[in-house]
């Protein structure tokens, strides 16, 4: 009988864990976990439903909150409202945030609980796409104007950085979006100057009509609407209504120096399309370029170089601060400057100049067919491929093959006395020229593609650092070409943007010279067509 007991426990001891795991509980499905798994045909109020980064970012928001509910009252989404009404400074539409409907889903959701956990969804994927928009745009920059970035060029900005404002912003949501609004000093004051225009109402606009160019004292028709244009109320001297008085010619020339056009108070072909673009217009130009000053603002770098293309300017940033600014000379719109990030690691001393094949084939081919002195009145050497001099007369220059020009370092050589270079698949680079007068240039889209850089004596002298300027000295004054490799490598990044405001508020617009503006405007408000 002992036996028998013995070994029905025994059967039992081995059976009990089989019998404790046949039929285990089910395990509990969190209900935030399995919306967010096809938040699609889980709520359908969420059209169009998050996808790819969105969703990603949807997903670790909740997960980083274990899958509570993010917003508890309505005091919450009313800050969150609040905080999406302001992007509308940023020249970002708050109804692309679908503020209407979160304030109806949350008045509505407390009867059902799917209800409420939908209307928790929607609100939490406006909030994170506005933090997302603000610090690295609306639009996606590298579909519609391409920055090449160099492979050793410094990340841009964490995307954990979006979760981390997120979470501790919860409770304050516009203190939440203030910290994801870039701190660039250009990107602050070109949105108060749009906060400030886009609340004006449009004032009374007609276009002026075209005509001759009009000069400083000359009568014409026009000017009464000119006057009206630029000096407002400001009356004209009794019986000198259509005169262009010297007044009037002092407020173009204002006009002409904050729109990148030549100084000259002469109302031509680019001042008059300049004063016909309506305000509204104007309004839209001062918009996409809050948007590409949000794109540059999570690329640069606190200590970095800093090249508007579209504004030929260069500017040497330091503590995310401007320290140093000059004019420069860009590509004309046949050879364009490229937007890119890169290190500048490297300055060629006294340089030689290896004319680029497009520069030869279209620029030099010519000269020299026309010239066969040409080429030694420029100290230009012909190469093969190898490097092997040439003599000139040996080759067919009505059908060169496998050859080079050289120009030999000194003060003709285009490149000046120093190029400043980073690694790019453009050949491009920052330089010195002897082409100095063209820097007073309104208008200096000049070069082939490179970037020519007035006082390029200074700004080499920024890249230095203290042991390095008194021998950088010595090999300049020997007047060989030396490279020369910067103890500490400086980030530049070359973008595009045809707005900017002063610290004092004053606004300036350069030329869109390469025709960006219009197809970024489209894409813009395309992007916010398709929103809720």
């Amino acid at each position: 009988m002992f036996k028998k007991r013995a070994f029905c426990l025994t059967v039992w001891l081995v059976l009990l864990p089989f019998a404790a795991t046949a039929n285990p509980p089910a395990p509990t499905v969190n209900p935030l976990a399995e919306a967010l798994a096809a938040p699609a045909s889980s709520c359908d109020v969420l059209r169009p439903a998050p996808v790819g980064a969105a969703l990603e970012r949807l997903e670790a928001f909740y997960r980083g909150r274990d899958y509570q509910l993010a917003w508890r009252d309505y005091r919450q989404i009313d800050h969150l409202l609040e905080a999406l009404e302001s992007l509308a400074d940023d020249g970002l539409s708050p109804a692309s945030y679908a503020p209407q409907k979160i304030r109806r889903l949350t008045h509505s959701a407390s009867s059902d609980p799917r209800h409420r956990l939908c209307a928790d969804i929607v609100a939490s994927h406006a909030y994170l796409q506005a933090l997302d928009h603000l610090a690295h745009g609306r639009l996606q920059q590298d579909a519609l104007e391409p920055l090449w970035r160099s492979p050793d060029s410094p990340a841009r900005e964490d995307p954990h950085q979006t979760l981390a404002r997120a979470w501790r912003g919860l409770d304050d949501p516009r203190q939440a979006l203030a910290s994801a609004r870039p701190e660039l000093p250009q990107y602050r004051q070109l949105r108060q100057v749009y906060a400030e225009r886009r609340r004006q109402a449009l004032p009374d606009w007609q276009p002026i009509p075209a005509g001759p160019s009009l000069h400083p004292d000359e009568r014409d028709a026009r000017v009464p609407l000119l006057r009206r244009r630029l000096l407002g109320d400001t009356a004209a001297p009794a019986g000198e209504a259509e005169r262009y008085d010297a007044t009037l010619a002092a407020a173009v020339r204002a006009f002409q120096l904050h729109h990148g056009i030549e100084q000259d108070g002469v109302v031509g072909r680019s001042t008059l399309a300049a004063l016909n673009v309506s305000p509204a217009s104007r309004l839209d130009q001062l918009r996409i370029n809050l948007e590409r000053l949000r794109w540059l603002a999570a690329e640069l770098d606190s200590r970095s170089l800093l090249v508007n293309i579209a504004g030929a300017s260069l500017s040497y940033i330091e503590d995310g601060q401007t320290r140093w600014r000059t004019r420069t000379q860009v590509g004309r719109e046949a050879r364009r400057t490229p937007p890119l990030k890169s290190r500048v690691t490297r300055l060629t001393l006294n340089p030689t100049w290896t004319v680029p094949p497009t520069i030869l084939r279209e620029d030099k081919l010519p000269l020299i067919r026309q010239d066969p002195e040409y080429l030694a009145r420029s100290r230009m050497s012909v190469l093969d491929r190898q490097g092997n001099r040439l003599d000139p007369a040996t080759v067919d220059w009505h059908n060169p093959g496998g050859i080079m020009l050289r120009q030999d370092a000194g003060p003709e050589n285009p490149l000046g006395r120093v190029a400043i270079r980073f690694a790019n698949p453009f050949s491009v680079y920052l330089h010195d020229t002897p082409s100095q007068a063209l820097f007073a240039r309104a208008g200096r889209t000049t070069s082939s593609g490179c970037v020519r850089v007035q006082d390029a004596m200074h700004l080499v002298d920024l890249l230095l650092q203290d042991g390095e300027r008194e021998h950088v000295a010595e090999l300049l004054e020997s007047g060989r070409t030396h490279e020369y490799r910067l103890a500490r490598p400086t980030p530049i990044l070359m973008a595009y943007w045809t707005a900017e405001a002063q610290e004092d508020g004053e606004l300036f617009f350069h030329p869109d010279i390469y025709h960006h503006d219009a197809a970024l405007l489209r894409a813009l408000e395309a992007a916010e067509r398709s929103q809720p």
